[in-house]
């Protein structure tokens, strides 16, 4: 088993929060090896303020829902005898945290959640919205540490896929231009974030042990923790770079089923033609089936959709986001009358215009694979010095 970030933070770098008033940007994936959540592992020391994002402390908010500020009732040290209720500031939603006054009260901010290796998923975003915030408040001249506990890439931190985003597309599901499967830690990306933007404020980045890039998170020895509530298993995860992509159309990625980002389809699809289609096609890895079922919530709540599903055969071999642009393609070239892009949205998660405009213009998905090359062999020079591992 794998030593993580936090566990390592607790133990050989204690001195690193000793006597200081702590900040926690953390949620239901903040567990040790042992499934401890790491609000308890820090009752010990000056815990006084807590952060959650997208989907909540306790990731069970749906994607894109507010989420308000809280509270928490934390038990103070080993007797269990003391409560302490924490403020949770929520860093999704409406409800903007006053980062100049929150911390003013704080020496040292610790992020630990569990990411999924993918651009469009917002916990990395949320990672760099606060290193800006951590950097806006030095111009008042309080100095506050960010410490990055750190967590595998639960798909391997080897493969990078997908479109560069353009600056012009920055968002939360965009946040930085880097590819869609970028094969970073969490902590890898801080560092590069860090360095890349000039920004001054201390960043400690606090390492696993005994992890290997060519490690999937059921290769760890740690218990799957789903990141949110559709990212139930670690094959969701892995089709998530490509499949995700469905969020910008109108056909259903599979939420409000059991199988989100392994199921795809519509009412209007002939699954049949869809599929035929794909096997035309040799991917490595993966298998697909002529599906039919019905959303309990999302697009087409209540309807029946007809499409497909993905199955992994070998994922190691699986190259999501170019199986993503073949099913669009094919759903282009089938179903001109009633595919639509969702364009705004789309493009945000592409990270560009290109992809879009490309499928539309009928470009053999060949050439809009290889278009992504000379990015990605730039972006895997360009990440090397912030390697850890």
């Amino acid at each position: 088993m794998i030593k993580l970030g936090i566990t390592h933070l607790l133990t050989e770098k204690r001195d690193w929060l000793n006597n200081k008033s702590i900040g926690l940007i953390t949620n239901h994936t903040g567990v040790d090896e042992n499934l401890t959540h790491t609000i308890e592992l820090l009752k010990e020391f000056n815990l006084v303020a807590l952060f959650s994002p997208e989907h909540g402390l306790w990731g069970a908010a749906q994607d894109g829902v507010q989420i308000a500020n809280t509270k928490y009732l934390q038990n103070q040290k080993k007797t269990n005898t003391e409560t302490q209720t924490l403020q949770v500031y929520s860093l999704y939603g409406t409800n903007t945290v006053l980062w100049n006054k929150v911390l003013q009260n704080l020496d040292v901010v610790i992020y630990d959640i569990q990411d999924v290796g993918t651009r469009y998923y917002t916990y990395l975003g949320t990672l760099l919205e606060v290193m800006k915030a951590l950097e806006s408040v030095m111009e008042s001249g309080k100095c506050v540490e960010y410490v990055v506990a750190d967590r595998p890439n639960p798909i391997g931190g080897i493969h990078i896929e997908g479109p560069t985003l353009e600056a012009a597309y920055t968002s939360l599901v965009g946040p930085y231009p880097i590819p869609v499967r970028y094969g970073l830690t969490i902590g890898e990306a801080a560092q590069m974030f860090h360095t890349e933007q000039g920004f001054r404020f201390p960043l400690k980045i606090a390492q696993m042990e005994n992890w290997c890039r060519e490690m999937w998170s059921d290769e760890t020895g740690l218990h799957w923790v789903p990141p949110s509530p559709n990212m139930p298993t670690l094959d969701t995860a892995t089709l998530y770079p490509g499949t995700c992509l469905f969020e910008g159309t109108n056909v259903s990625e599979g939420r409000g089923t059991t199988k989100p980002f392994e199921y795809v389809g519509a009412p209007w699809i002939d699954k049949e033609t869809w599929i035929t289609g794909l096997n035309a096609y040799i991917f490595p890895g993966v298998l697909f089936r002529p599906i039919v079922f019905t959303p309990q919530f999302s697009k087409y709540s209540g309807e029946t959709c007809h499409g497909i599903a993905i199955h992994i055969t070998e994922r190691k071999q699986v190259k999501p986001t170019e199986i993503a642009v073949l099913m669009l393609q094919l759903l282009i070239d089938k179903h001109p009358n009633d595919f639509e892009f969702r364009e705004a949205h789309f493009d945000r998660l592409a990270g560009c215009s290109t992809l879009r405009e490309t499928l539309l213009a009928g470009t053999p998905c060949e050439k809009i694979i290889e278009s992504w090359s000379s990015d990605l062999a730039q972006f895997r020079e360009r990440r090397q010095p912030y390697l850890l591992y």
